[in-house]
């Protein structure tokens, strides 16, 4: 496998594709650092957007990705994290 660089980018385009986006969020604003709750996702929108992850960039997320990575910047970080441990395996 080689090695992908998940980015905000990314992360806005499935996140759009999986759970959509509430009208009143502008997900091209300042968000990095924004609690998902906030931005109007609940936790069956943010499954639905792992398990998009998961099967684009080939790795398993743990089950509490969501939960202890709250804001876009924290999750990018994880799964980026989550992809350099599945090229060096």
């Amino acid at each position: 496998m080689s090695e992908q660089e998940f980015t905000i980018e990314a992360f806005k385009q499935i996140l759009l594709e999986s759970a959509g986006a509430d009208e009143n969020i502008d997900l091209d604003g300042d968000i990095l650092d924004t609690d998902f709750e906030a931005l109007g996702y609940e936790s069956l929108a943010l499954l639905e957007t792992g398990g998009r992850i998961e099967r684009e960039y080939g790795i398993s997320l743990d089950d509490d990705i969501f939960t202890d990575h709250r804001t876009p910047r924290a999750l990018v970080a994880a799964v980026n994290a989550c992809i350099k441990d599945a090229v060096t395996a």
